[in-house]
């Protein structure tokens, strides 16, 4: 990944709604360490989608939602090593013809190559609903490092080299 990647673009038949009950969009096959790299998501329509979870109406091709990328975690939904993108806020945009018709849904760019300013956004601040009804309470006997560490270089996709433990108290 170059270093001016900020973006991670997705063409997806999912509506805003869906994408906001569903805590992020999901289900993507994504380099999840270089998607954790950008600051932004932006969801562009693909109005041609005809899944049963196709709820879409903006334009084809259009970008709908920019996000400020707060997580990749796996997905909730769909087939294992699928990934979900987070945001902490959301901006609803609406400008036609961003998707360029690349035959992976996933692409990896610019705002500025996209078309995309974000001077007048109107960013709102996005609490995840999905999770907090959903998650189970886990009780954790005690874990050695080695373990946690190995438990998060899995989640965040990470080697488990990266992870670092800081012991306070």
């Amino acid at each position: 990944m170059t270093t001016s990647e900020d973006t991670v673009a997705v063409f997806t038949g999912k509506s805003l709604d869906s994408i906001l009950r569903e805590g992020g969009s999901q289900s993507w096959k994504l380099d999840a360490g270089r998607a954790r790299k950008c600051h932004y998501v932006v969801c562009t329509q693909n109005a041609h989608n005809v899944e049963a979870y196709a709820d879409g109406t903006e334009d084809h091709g259009s970008a709908f939602l920019v996000g400020r990328i707060s997580r990749i975690v796996p997905a909730t939904a769909g087939e294992p090593s699928r990934w979900k993108i987070q945001f902490s806020e959301y901006a609803r945009i609406s400008i036609p013809n961003v998707w360029t018709g690349d035959r992976n849904p996933v692409r990896y760019t610019t705002l500025v190559d996209l078309g995309i300013d974000l001077r007048g956004a109107k960013f709102e601040k996005f609490e995840d609903q999905s999770t907090s009804a959903q998650a189970p309470t886990i009780a954790v006997a005690g874990l050695t490092i080695r373990q946690a560490k190995a438990g998060l270089a899995r989640t965040y996709d990470v080697d488990v080299d990266a992870i670092e433990i800081v012991i306070r108290g």
